[in-house]
């Protein structure tokens, strides 16, 4: 019998689930093995992507080494094996999310494919002069721009959502603006102020308006339990490199009657019924959606990033994050001339810590940190209208996720005294 992708593979990450060990979750992942002046690396942008773990490493070679073909197309044996492993991990991927029928989950690049997919189709099709498509002040460019070029070109306008003192929605702002909106789409958890939108109380408040709703769900997936359907929206994306899988796989889910309506987004290859020399059919879903060669390594790896983090549990890595963004808070302001951002309250504040330091430029207080082996990301963070709303040109950004340790908080907020001292704050 030949072994399919991860048969073997899985089962190399050292991993105890009797509790969130983090030192033995640290090694499973070879990028801390890496030093800097004698120290580990302090990964702290993990806002921005995750490192990988043994098991997904693994499981990219093993497939490179032992199964790649193309899928849904040979009917040899190692076509078979690709293709049920690329399908298995669609399986994987709707149970962790909550997603009874797998073909309503679509497999695209990234969160930002998935958003442009649904604004350029759906949004194509049933956005008309005059409607209102309503975003709110957190959102990621990538949940901006594609609907600022849909209302350009159908006549359409954008309004947004206002925040309160806090960083959290405005209600009476949202209440009074979700009113008439064709569209509503948000993040569930902010990138830069680490906010957890009430996405419930939100979908059903726009389902109730008439809204298709679309939620950007990059930076909450990774870092708690999400059940889709639970939340009653039309559309939820999230990418994979976020939650310690490879790069270039996104998803996207979709309610089947508005996939089945929605017109492709990409020709050609596997979404292709049937061509004849005037005439063409489209594929069933998934596969309607998923155009060409897909990227077939990365999403059968997935499946071993998923298996991960279920093995630990979301529940765990949630109150690991919410400790660590206790701990970097609490440290942070011990410090003169720190100014911190985002909600106060942890129960509506994901793993993520935005700072700026008097006197000091966001880029050097990152570039300092860098030269002490802490990584962490400054700049507006693809969401200048939040930044321009707060007044800020930039801000600093820590964001821990479930291998980050004590110590970890502690370099960077060494760290942040060292630029201090240089620039003689």
């Amino acid at each position: 019998m030949v072994n399919t992708p991860h048969e073997t593979t899985q089962t190399r990450c050292a991993l105890q689930t009797a509790s969130l060990d983090v030192e033995t979750i640290r090694s499973d992942f070879p990028i801390f093995r890496r030093r800097f002046k004698g120290r580990p690396l302090a990964y702290l942008d993990n806002a921005a992507t995750s490192q990988k773990p043994s098991c997904v490493i693994e499981a990219l070679q093993d497939f490179y080494s032992n199964h790649n073909a193309n899928i849904h197309r040979g009917v040899y044996d190692i076509s078979e094996e690709a293709t049920e492993a690329y399908e298995r991990t669609r399986s994987v991927v709707s149970d962790f999310v909550g997603v009874k029928d797998e073909t309503q989950l679509i497999f695209t690049r990234n969160t930002t494919e998935s958003i442009n997919l649904v604004a350029m189709t759906w949004g194509r099709a049933n956005v008309r002069k005059g409607d209102k498509i309503l975003l709110t002040m957190l959102e990621h460019h990538s949940n901006i721009v594609p609907w600022q070029m849909l209302a350009g070109e159908k006549g359409a306008k954008v309004e947004y959502v206002s925040l309160n003192e806090d960083g959290e929605l405005e209600v009476s702002d949202f209440k009074e603006k979700i009113q008439g909106a064709r569209v509503f789409a948000f993040g569930h958890v902010s990138n830069v102020l680490g906010t957890i939108n009430p996405a419930r109380y939100l979908v059903k408040e726009a389902k109730n308006e008439g809204a298709m709703v679309l939620v950007d769900g990059a930076q909450s997936v990774p870092h708690m339990q999400v059940k889709i359907e639970e939340l009653g929206c039309d559309f939820y994306a999230f990418s994979a490199h976020k939650m310690l899988g490879p790069t270039g796989v996104g998803v996207l889910y979709g309610r089947r009657e508005l996939l089945e309506e929605m017109p492709p987004f990409l020709t050609g290859g596997d979404m292709i019924s049937q061509v004849h020399e005037h005439s063409v059919s489209w594929n069933v879903l998934p596969w309607k959606f998923e155009a060409g060669t897909s990227n077939i390594a990365d999403v059968v790896a997935f499946s071993a990033a998923i298996n991960y983090l279920k093995r630990i549990g979301m529940e765990k890595i949630r109150r690991h994050e919410t400790e660590m963004t206790k701990q970097i808070l609490e440290l942070l302001e011990t410090l003169h001339g720190i100014r911190l951002y985002g909600p106060r309250n942890l129960e509506v504040r994901g793993g993520i810590v935005p700072f700026n330091v008097e006197g000091v430029h966001p880029h050097d207080v990152a570039s300092v940190l860098s030269t002490e082996g802490v990584a962490v990301r400054s700049g507006n963070h693809c969401a200048q209208p939040l930044h321009e709303s707060l007044s800020l040109d930039a801000t600093v950004r820590a964001s821990p996720y479930l291998y980050n340790t004590d110590d970890d908080a502690v370099r960077l907020v060494e760290g942040v005294k060292k630029a201090q001292r240089l620039m003689k704050i």
